[in-house]
């Protein structure tokens, strides 16, 4: 199964007391909120890196009552058709640890040893994680350099993150998967009617890489209703919207009161070659 490495050495660690500790004696402290950082200063962009906890908070708030929820039913079904009995799962950009919860959950449901472990270059966000899914180990960690050994994952979730096909075939095994979760062209049209005079469709993403197969394509549409503006808000502040669009069309949007949008994905399953 995956161990997580030492991002400063590379060896595998364990662990030991509240500590993963490698066999150069790096030692990680596991924080009292049940994860570990794994994300050297020297890899940092920022101070704090990766979601504010604004959106962090948004996004688990809306996420959390389940408007998604066909989505993450979708992830969990492939997750489950793509595994065997013994499974290891990795939720690379686990975010909130939404969809690793439901993943774990189902493959454990259909009687499979499932071991999940989940990244995310935000602290808030592994942080909620964490504590959502005590089963999982949750690391702050970059995709760009998973700290996941080689050749040790079966199945890989990418949901709304960084493509980072590099370190994804270096982790999956031969014959692993992973799922390529993409906003489909119309997702959140009516919202993007609301903040720009000519909204835009999102580009479709299928393409063939290099060393895996697209083997299938499914989608996860629904069109959602809601009725109060705290979850308008929300919606909202988990979107690149916040920074893109005029303030003028997001001070009438936030007070509305009630909004029925698209909620469509297309989620891309690649078999490693």
């Amino acid at each position: 199964m995956a161990n997580f490495i030492c991002p400063v050495c590379s060896q595998p660690l364990n662990i030991k007391e509240k500590s993963y500790i490698c066999k150069n004696r790096h030692s990680f402290d596991i924080s009292a909120k049940g994860y570990v950082n794994l994300l050297p200063a020297n890899k940092k962009h920022s101070a704090a890196p990766g979601d504010d906890k604004l959106m962090v908070v948004a996004r688990n708030n809306f996420l959390s009552l389940g408007y998604y929820s066909h989505l993450k039913e979708t992830i969990e079904n492939l997750c489950d058709k793509y595994s065997d009995k013994n499974v290891s799962v990795l939720d690379c950009g686990c975010g909130e640890g939404y969809y690793t919860q439901g993943v774990y959950e189902k493959l454990t449901q259909q009687g499979k040893n499932a071991e999940i472990k989940g990244i995310d270059i935000s602290k808030d966000a592994v942080a909620i994680a964490a504590k959502r899914l005590k089963e999982g180990q949750f690391a702050v960690a970059s995709s760009f350099h998973l700290p996941i050994q080689n050749n040790s994952v079966n199945v890989l979730i990418n949901c709304f993150s960084p493509l980072c096909l590099k370190e994804f075939g270096r982790v999956l095994k031969k014959g692993g998967v992973f799922l390529y979760v993409v906003p489909a062209p119309k997702h959140l049209w009516q919202l993007k009617e609301a903040l720009y005079e000519k909204p835009y469709e999102n580009p479709l993403k299928e393409e063939q890489y290099e060393g895996f197969e697209l083997i299938e394509t499914v989608k996860a549409e629904r069109e959602i209703f809601i009725d109060n503006n705290t979850d308008i808000n929300n919606l909202f502040k988990m979107t690149p919207y916040v920074y893109r669009s005029p303030k003028e069309a997001q001070e009438v949007l936030l007070k509305a009161e009630n909004l029925t949008v698209n909620a469509h994905f297309i989620v891309y399953v690649y078999k490693k070659k």
